[in-house]
């Protein structure tokens, strides 16, 4: 692109060698998890939620589990101020749920933001100001030293009216544009505001290193998270959060990266709603987590209800490849995908014991509550033989034999890819008993008898153009008597006879299904299935089935007399 030489690495990296988590191979525990949804994703709404929606969205942040959540910047807007005060007010905060609230360091904003938080049980004061080298020079057009002193001022009036107003404080600071700021100047300013605040076991201090805007392959940004975690005063009283966002697409793996450099703390949104591209999706991470055996601590056993209630109150929608969230995310149209999955899911079952390890599914979409039934294997003209099985298996009880798979498939492709359409397992199955199921013409079959069960000499009642007529054969087995009967008398050929069987449905009045496939002169194998509450019928339907398919298809030789 022309432009190119316009643009240069506008990041930081740490002045000392800053590598240790590149030691760990997994992250071990979850963070405490904050959501930012009603400040960041809030703002970042074209129509921002009201009053009663914010109201609503806390209560579906609670019950999923979040332990804090942010609630907004209390002296911005009436609105904010009402719901803060609402929270408190009308006692919506359980006990073990710690509200932020954001401030800038300003005297009457800091105060406004003491005054909305009267009565709060525990809450979280984030106090923040920009710290980029681009913010300080184009923006506020300060000096580093001008920029530490709206910083320390802003801590010490925190402090201050904390002091005064009744309740249970714990400040937070961020160097907003975190990643855009010398790493060198990032730790002064934080340690002039822990010098400030000088944080204790019993009153800790979180420090909030955001990715406000992302600048940098992951991996630099955790180099200067450990960094900051290996330089910062009173470290072992200081909570290093994240707050990562996805301008590059890369915000979860900022986090996951950050995590490994140290930091216990995320801050997020839920599906990633925020600024620009967005704030760290933490239904991604914590799934992530969940995937790897670890307990992120967040309840997303309903998953698609959190997104329904998610995309009303947000109008927002998550998209179809979202990652877990999206609609087809567990999905597979692919042949090969899709044979993969229904074996896998097949020997899951033969092993339930097993730990999962279903190929191309993560996790088991059961435990986000997705149904295997439409949400795993869909069909369309991409789709294989192994996966349109599957469907008529857990649709409809149908377990064709694999050679016969391959047949069926090209059917249903074919469909697809004319009319240019998903298939929905209803369709997949008309299709199945149009083209296989009890097809009795132009041969009809009406009936049988066997007269020697020590030979198997058989009568079979037939009816062909309107005309019945009664053929008679000896075979070696019950079936191999009906075939001889309709290739010796109906001028029929076809050889190398496969048959399999299965009930269709448990209990005594279950029906039988079964399948016929054979080999004729154009050496093409035929299938045929016979559904019938008679195991024996159901055999010499699928029979007559298959030898329908021949005659449409290539004729009969001639007639012999019967």
């Amino acid at each position: 692109m022309k432009n190119v030489s316009k643009y240069e690495r506008g990041y930081f990296t740490p002045p000392v060698k800053s590598t240790k988590w590149m030691e760990k191979e997994y992250i071990d525990a979850p963070p405490t998890w904050c959501s930012v949804d009603l400040r960041d994703g809030n703002q970042a709404l074209i129509i921002p939620m009201s009053l009663e929606e914010k109201l609503e969205y806390f209560q579906l942040l609670v019950d999923v589990g979040f332990k804090e959540i942010e609630v907004g910047f209390p002296a911005a807007s009436e609105t904010e101020y009402a719901f803060l005060r609402a929270l408190i007010e009308q006692n919506l905060i359980p006990d073990d749920v710690t509200i932020q609230v954001l401030t800038q360091s300003r005297d009457h904003i800091i105060e406004k933001t003491f005054e909305a938080l009267r009565g709060a049980k525990k809450a979280v004061v984030h106090l923040y100001n920009s710290t980029s080298v681009a913010q300080r020079e184009q923006v506020f057009r300060k000096t580093e030293e001008e920029i530490i002193k709206i910083a320390v001022s802003g801590a010490k009036l925190v402090q201050k009216y904390a002091e005064k107003t009744e309740g249970n404080f714990q400040f937070q600071y961020s160097p907003e544009s975190f990643t855009g700021t010398e790493m060198e100047f990032a730790l002064e300013i934080c340690n002039r505001v822990l010098d400030v605040w000088q944080p204790s076991e019993n009153n800790k201090v979180i420090i909030n290193l955001p990715a406000t805007v992302s600048m940098s392959m992951p991996h630099v940004y955790a180099s200067q998270i450990e960094y900051m975690i290996d330089h910062l005063h009173y470290s072992d009283n200081v909570i290093v959060s994240l707050h990562p966002h996805n301008d590059r697409g890369t915000g979860v793996a900022d986090a996951e990266l950050g995590m490994l450099a140290g930091a216990k703390r995320v801050e997020g949104t839920l599906f990633g709603n925020g600024e620009r591209t967005g704030n760290v999706d933490i239904v991604t991470l914590a799934l992530n987590m969940y995937s790897h055996g670890i307990d992120p601590k967040l309840n997303f056993e309903k998953l698609p209800e959190i997104k329904k209630i998610y995309e009303r109150l947000t109008r927002m929608q998550v998209s179809q490849r979202h990652p877990y969230g999206g609609e087809l995310v567990f999905t597979a149209f692919s042949g090969s995908h899709q044979d993969a999955i229904a074996k896998g899911m097949n020997y899951k079952e033969e092993k339930p014991e097993s730990k999962w390890s279903v190929p191309y599914l993560l996790i088991d979409p059961k435990d986000i509550g997705r149904e295997y039934e439409g949400d795993i294997i869909r069909i369309n003209s991409q789709s294989g033989k192994g996966g349109i099985g599957y469907i008529l298996k857990q649709h409809y009880g149908l377990e064709l034999p694999l050679e016969m798979r391959e047949s069926f498939g090209y059917a249903v492709k074919d469909v697809s890819d004319k009319n240019h359409q998903e298939l929905q397992p209803a369709q997949i199955h008309d299709i199945f008993t149009e083209n296989y199921v009890n097809i009795s013409s132009p041969i009809e079959f009406l009936g049988y008898k066997f007269m020697n069960f020590d030979d198997y000499k058989t009568i079979v009642h037939v009816r062909e153009n309107g005309v019945d007529r009664v053929l008679e054969a000896t075979g070696n087995g019950r079936l191999d008597a009906i075939s001889q009967a309709l290739q010796a008398h109906l001028g029929i050929e076809y050889t190398n006879l496969i048959y399999k069987e299965h009930a269709l449905e448990s209990g005594s009045e279950s029906r039988a299904v079964s399948y016929v496939g054979v080999t004729a002169k154009d050496n093409q194998v035929y299938w045929g299935c016979g559904i019938d509450p008679d195991i024996m019928t159901s055999s010499v339907k699928a029979l007559f089935s298959s030898v329908n398919k021949i005659v449409k298809v290539i004729g009969k030789t001639e007639m012999q007399n019967s």
